[in-house]
């Protein structure tokens, strides 16, 4: 199972939110790159990035950090990016630029067209990002909820042709407080293609838990706070999840 390190970017700079509120950055560096450059250094074999203005935005804003990030570490190490992906124009220029995974939220949820058509005209590179609080899916950076029920979209959304979902509950997010198990499972379990668990790793035990639940269809789990704040030793992470996985 991977273990990938997050880099949310926030006016050029690698931050953290706790539970999504911009107001709420922590600055972890100022150089974006040297932190990627770092993760893979640790053993890092894939890595997620936000573009959390562009997620406000509605529209890509830190690209200049992005593309600085892309060409540190490479074509060998696949880079996911979401944020403020609103068009199929944005979607061509990320993957061009060397993105593999782009990553799709709050389009998906209140333009679910825009997910189809772009599954369609880029197969294999679309990931859906879905946040949720108690089972009904958050847009907008989280500041909205709606009646949507996670399972019931993460289902749709595989017929369109998705390579996956990463599943974030925003109530753990950035906030050291574990993994939600037992909602992450039960949508891993609903679900042929892999999801990734995202929100609330803390420490060894829920990488450790995590892996025991693997096989129901867990591929990865991102980690933002806890690598930045020390909580959790990251090459010990992906150690750990590596042996626990290949018995």
């Amino acid at each position: 199972m991977l273990i990938i390190p997050a880099i949310d970017l926030k006016d050029g700079h690698c931050v953290r939110l706790k539970q999504g509120l911009m107001e709420e950055a922590t600055v972890f560096s100022e150089d974006p790159a040297e932190m990627a450059r770092h993760w893979l250094a640790q053993g890092a074999r894939r890595l997620h990035l936000v573009d959390l203005n562009g997620a406000f935005a509605g529209k890509p804003v830190n690209e200049g950090a992005i593309k600085a990030i892309v060409d540190a570490v490479g074509e060998d190490v696949p880079v996911q990016l979401g944020g403020g992906i609103r068009d199929l124009d944005t979607i061509a220029r990320y993957l061009d630029d060397g993105i593999r995974y782009v990553i799709i939220g709050t389009a998906a949820v209140k333009t679910p067209g825009f997910l189809h058509d772009a599954c369609n005209a880029f197969p294999g590179h679309i990931i859906v990002g879905l946040d949720a609080k108690e089972g009904k899916v958050a847009v907008e950076g989280w500041s909205k909820m709606t009646h949507h029920d996670v399972i019931d979209l993460a289902r749709k959304f595989q017929d369109y042709g998705v390579e996956g979902v990463i599943y974030t509950d925003i109530g753990r997010d950035g906030m050291l407080s574990g993994v939600n198990i037992e909602a992450t499972v039960k949508l891993a379990q609903a679900l042929t293609i892999p999801v990734i668990a995202s929100g609330g790793i803390t420490n060894l035990d829920d990488v450790r838990h995590l892996c025991a639940v693997e096989k129901e269809g867990i591929m990865g789990a991102i980690t933002g706070r806890a690598i930045y704040e020390g909580t959790l030793d990251f090459a010990a992470a992906q150690k750990l999840s590596d042996a626990l996985t290949e018995t």
